[in-house]
């Protein structure tokens, strides 16, 4: 557990110091809608593993699977230092997103499978060594402000070699052959996108996905451009140390009154209200207060989320919908990371700086209204709130 947590902090470390000098970079030497494209390849990579792990898994191990997922990202990650032109670097970021969406899964599999009287601790501090990794990161990101590119995907390179050496040396190897009867591409997790009535939370939660992307990729544009006065990463760890201090209090308080219907709108109506400071106020003093604020989406949302699924997805259509939440999750990361990019040249373009904030500001407002509206019109509020006691 020990290793596997060392190993996911690297990989967390080694993202938040090349992706917002990438995403700011390729905005000032290209445009907004480049900068996000990179991005959305990557969750393009992403999502494409998600049909072929099961079957690549089955036939090299667990281990040696999540040990070549982490190898594909590093390459991919180091032969970024090398790249001149927006091609490449779209080229590679798919590889990025693929190697990350073959490990990953993989790990949270490793860790499914500790003894249960072990697996809360080990997927809580898995957690928090990721959250760790992404402050350290940030963090770190800081002092590579003025280097060159190929400088900063070196040291990334050198980080997820490690993530990757910790990966080998911890997880055990598989004791059964191989499975080759598996197919190496499945569509199958397309099924899980049959789900009824509760399909309607589902696009919800792709709309959240979409709104997040925008933050991750308009926020190193928008610093790269209006607030040169403070380092790129400086959201990331505001954002990632306040998510990691109040996480636990914030959404034992908001779950332990309301219903998740009523949570996952408080979590939008959080997000509006940043996304509003970034776009009203284009400086260095709002870009901070928002970043105190937008971290209510991730903290209410996602939990929230995943509390109505295991309460209203039947067992007998769990995993299907398990598979549903990652591909609207990766829906939800591609479209928004794209949308990102579009909007800051938009409002560039327009001469209205922040513009594209107050655009998303907006959208999350509907979806606090759709999802506030949704559970009135299902449950009443009394049978709601005497069922959330």
């Amino acid at each position: 557990m020990y290793g596997i947590n060392i190993g996911i902090a690297l990989a967390g470390i080694g993202n938040f110091i090349y992706f917002p000098h990438l995403v700011a970079t390729l905005g000032s030497s290209y445009s907004g809608f480049w900068a996000g494209f990179v991005m959305f390849m990557t969750y393009v990579g992403r999502l494409s593993a998600t049909f072929s792990y099961e079957g690549f898994s089955a036939r090299v191990g667990k281990r040696h699977g999540i040990v070549i997922g982490i190898l594909v990202e590093a390459v991919a990650l180091g032969l970024m230092a090398f790249a001149h032109d927006v091609v490449a670097y779209s080229a590679l970021a798919f590889f990025v997103g693929f190697g990350s969406g073959t490990s990953f899964p993989g790990l949270k599999n490793v860790l499914g499978e500790f003894p249960e009287a072990a697996r809360a601790k080990a997927f809580s501090s898995f957690q928090l060594a990721s959250q760790s990794g992404i402050i350290l990161g940030a963090l770190a990101g800081g002092l590579f402000s003025n280097a060159q590119m190929p400088l900063v995907f070196l040291v990334v390179f050198l980080l997820f070699i490690g993530y990757c050496i910790a990966a080998y040396f911890v997880i055990p190897g598989e004791t059964h052959p191989p499975k080759r009867d598996v197919p190496l591409f499945n569509a199958g997790i397309l099924k899980g996108l049959e789900l009824g009535e509760g399909t309607f939370y589902f696009l919800l939660s792709s709309l959240f996905w979409l709104l997040s992307l925008n933050f991750v990729v308009s926020m190193p544009l928008h610093m790269q451009a209006y607030v040169k006065e403070l380092p790129l990463t400086v959201p990331f760890w505001i954002t990632g140390v306040a998510m990691l201090l109040l996480q636990m209090p914030i959404f034992r308080f908001f779950n332990g009154r309301f219903p998740p219907g009523y949570v996952m709108a408080i979590a939008f109506i959080g997000m509006s209200a940043a996304y509003l400071m970034f776009g009203m106020g284009v400086s260095a003093y709002w870009v901070v207060a928002g970043c105190l604020i937008v971290i209510l989406g991730d903290i209410l949302f996602t939990p929230s989320f995943d509390m109505w699924v295991s309460a209203k997805i039947p067992a007998d259509r769990l995993s299907r919908a398990m598979g549903a939440m990652h591909f609207f999750r990766s829906l939800g990361n591609m479209l928004g990371s794209f949308l990102a990019g579009l909007l800051f040249d938009l409002s560039r373009h327009m001469g209205r700086p922040g513009l594209n904030w107050l655009i998303v500001a907006g959208l999350a407002l509907l979806c606090a209204v759709v999802s506030f509206a949704s559970v009135k019109k299902r449950v009443p509020l009394a049978e709601q709130l005497s069922g959330a006691k």
